[in-house]
């Protein structure tokens, strides 16, 4: 496979947030398409609970000062970077004081979803998309991790359908199994999604929408998805349903170089015939 631009977007990496499938992954496949000389880039949200002076964030002056504008507020952006350790590899922050400055990830100190997750989600969406604008950076491929990022495949191919930038990125979505079933109120999202003049997602998926609907909406502007774990039967019906390319990756027994074959294959002329 010749060199790409691979865009990577996640809600959570390790060594930034506890490990567990999603983490790892997030780590594991940019590092390794690094090291297979690919040019990457990594975007995840800059939690409170982020330790900034032991991971060695720091501010990246000339990307910040974009405002994010959600259901008519203007948010201000702004962006951190910080090296992996033992990686030849960067990952971009998405920072919001008002957002992102709670000591925690999702869930309250009681368990309970936080209610504004809806703002919080569509923010890092559209960060990560005006960061990349801002670097003027095309990527080949934008593989997106997590239900956090659920709905950038909707907006890059909605609210952004009109940016050059983006005309030829293919967009893979990963899906996963959580140890939760609820995220968003579902009071927000509607509104957010109807300011920004994005349509097309069944009313009744964002009334209630649990991790496995939210995770349906991602995979519905997708080109290809690729599976880790055990899905839901109705997430494996929707991507049945769908026929596009998928992948089914064990994380203990695959080789990350299944991954590289499978972006081949969604990049490929034929794929998309």
């Amino acid at each position: 496979m010749e060199k790409k631009r691979i865009l990577y977007v996640s809600q959570e990496i390790c060594p930034y947030l506890p490990e567990n499938d999603l983490s790892k992954i997030s780590l594991q496949l940019p590092k390794k398409m690094t090291e297979m000389g690919h040019e990457v880039r990594v975007f995840m949200p800059r939690f409170g609970v982020i330790n900034e002076r032991r991971h060695q964030l720091h501010e990246v002056i000339r990307l910040s000062g974009i405002n994010i504008v959600i259901n008519d507020l203007d948010m201000p952006l702004i962006i951190k970077v910080a090296s992996v350790p033992q990686a030849r590899m960067q990952v971009y922050f998405i920072d919001n004081e008002e957002l992102f400055k709670r000591k925690f990830t999702h869930f309250d100190e009681n368990g309970e979803a936080f209610a504004d997750n809806e703002h919080r989600m569509i923010f890092f969406c559209k960060g990560v998309v005006e960061t990349v604008k801002k670097l003027g950076w095309a990527p080949d491929v934008i593989h997106c991790h997590g239900w956090m990022a659920s709905f950038l495949p909707t907006y890059l191919r909605q609210y952004y359908k009109d940016d050059a930038l983006f005309a030829n990125s293919k967009i893979i979505y990963s899906s996963y199994s959580y140890p939760y079933d609820t995220v968003l109120s579902g009071k927000h999202i509607h509104d957010i999604l109807a300011f920004d003049g994005v349509n097309g997602i069944p009313s009744k998926d964002l009334k209630k929408p649990f991790v496995d609907k939210l995770q349906i909406i991602g995979i519905g502007t997708a080109d290809a998805v690729m599976k880790l774990g055990r899905n839901s039967d109705d997430i494996n019906a929707f991507i049945e349903e769908k026929n596009i390319p998928v992948l089914e990756f064990n994380q203990e027994s695959d080789d990350l170089k299944k991954i590289q074959q499978f972006y081949e294959e969604v990049v490929s002329e034929e794929s998309l015939a």
